[in-house]
């Protein structure tokens, strides 16, 4: 009681005396729960997409950056590299072998991708109609694709084996000669191009077959009005409204034939890696192999790698361009 009677005496703290010392800003445990669930809002995501940029890091693009410093060198397996500069680069430009695989690379990845596309593009145009067993199939044109590359290539050097394979005794039997389809140039391409074609041809399909599923049913029915026919209606409406999806898979077709390996390395046996007894069918992907663990150049394998990976950008740079001006075209 007393003391409650001194401190009504006391009075009003005098204007003199300090304030009483209040909590800063900030400082108290609701604002430290603030900035953790910010830090948390702003870290999170980095966290979860961190595992991603370090394993692209580790196997991309460390092995990107020591390649392109290897084709600098000349590297020999076992031995210190040896600064060259850019003679690698000038020695395959004067290497008939190396403008020979380019050449190969190139018509061997016409003679698969333009036939290859072209009948996906009916395969997708069957398959978009209503038919019996249709999801049978669908699944059916994508099995060669997840057929095993070595299974695949083992049967079809067999079929175009020129003393028993069934190619030959087809061809004799309407009277034709037997085709070398392993040292003549023209015929292994063409057996390598029939492999790739019946792995792909079903992939694509199914890739043309989704964009012609988004297309409106509206136009083919405006169509149908006007008299076209179902040929007039898939040039004038499908064709045109899977324009861009025709240029995505001629671009990834385009790529995969620049890194063709496994099939002409598999169909030519013992002599597989350098494509052929004369080199007939040797991509650019075999000669970068036989340079670097055949005959030990590491330098020039590292060069041709790097010269895929130019040509693939300037496939992208085409592309990209491509796609810019039919934009313009329609916006215009």
């Amino acid at each position: 009681m007393a003391t409650s009677l001194r401190a009504r005496d006391d009075g009003p703290p005098s204007p003199d005396a300090p304030p009483a010392r209040s909590p800063r800003p900030g400082s108290g445990p609701t604002a430290r729960r603030s900035r953790l669930y910010r830090w948390d809002l702003k870290a999170t995501p980095y966290v979860f997409v961190a595992p991603f940029f370090l394993t692209f890091a580790a196997f991309g693009l460390f092995p990107l950056l020591y390649t392109g410093w290897l084709s600098l060198n000349r590297v020999e397996l076992g031995g210190d590299p040896q600064w060259r500069g850019l003679e690698n680069y000038t020695d395959l430009a004067d290497s008939e072998f190396f403008w020979n695989a380019l050449a190969n690379t190139f018509t061997i990845g016409v003679i698969s991708t333009v036939p290859q596309l072209l009948m996906a593009l009916g395969l997708a145009h069957l398959l978009n109609y209503k038919l019996r067993g249709r999801g049978f199939l669908r699944v059916a044109v994508l099995a060669p694709y997840a057929t095993s590359i070595a299974a695949a290539t083992l049967v079809f050097a067999q079929l175009f084996n020129t003393d028993y394979g069934l190619i030959n005794s087809a061809l004799g039997r309407v009277g034709f000669d037997p085709v070398d389809w392993e040292s003549s140039k023209w015929p292994a391409q063409i057996a390598i191009s029939v492999i790739v074609t019946w792995r792909w041809t079903g992939y694509n399909a199914l890739i043309y077959l989704a964009a012609m599923q988004a297309v409106p049913q509206d136009l083919y029915e405006a169509a149908a009005l006007d008299g076209a026919s179902r040929w007039r209606q898939f040039l004038s409406v499908t064709i045109p409204s899977i324009r861009p999806t025709i240029l995505f898979t001629v671009i990834v077709s385009t790529i995969g034939a620049t890194q063709l390996f496994g099939e002409p390395m598999l169909y030519g046996g013992s002599v597989g890696i350098a494509g052929g007894s004369g080199n007939q069918f040797q991509t650019l992907s075999l000669l970068m192999y036989e340079k670097g663990w055949v005959t030990g150049a590491l330098g020039q394998a590292s060069a041709i790698a790097w010269v895929m990976l130019l040509l693939l950008l300037l496939i992208g740079g085409v592309r990209s361009l491509v796609a810019r001006t039919n934009r313009k075209k329609l916006g215009g």
